[in-house]
C-alpha cells in the first residue's frame, strides 16, 4: 500500500491533514515489517495525527480528526 499512499500524499495539494488510523498505521501493529508491509508509517509521509486502536473505537475516530482540525482546545 505504499505505493498507493505515496500516489494520494503526492497529489493531494497543501494544506492536506494525514492522519494514521488503527494500530497497523501507527505502529506496524502485530503485522509488525514482513515481506507485504513497512511496519510503522513511512518517514517520508509527515502524520497530524495519530488514531490507536485495532480497530479505534468511534470517540477515538471523532476525537483524532477534531484534533486534526484544530477543533479542540489544547489541555493545559
Amino acid at each position: 500500500m505504499e505505493l498507493a499512499l505515496r500516489k494520494t500524499y503526492d497529489a493531494t495539494p497543501e494544506p492536506r491533514l494525514v492522519v494514521a488510523v488503527g494500530a497497523c498505521g501507527c505502529s506496524g501493529g502485530m503485522f509488525g515489517v514482513n515481506y507485504a508491509t513497512r511496519g510503522r508509517s513511512t518517514p517520508w509521509c509527515r502524520w497530524n495525527v495519530y488514531i490507536p486502536g485495532c480497530p479505534p473505537n468511534p470517540h477515538a475516530l471523532l476525537h483524532g480528526l477534531l484534533l486534526a482540525l484544530d477543533r479542540l482546545p489544547a489541555k493545559r
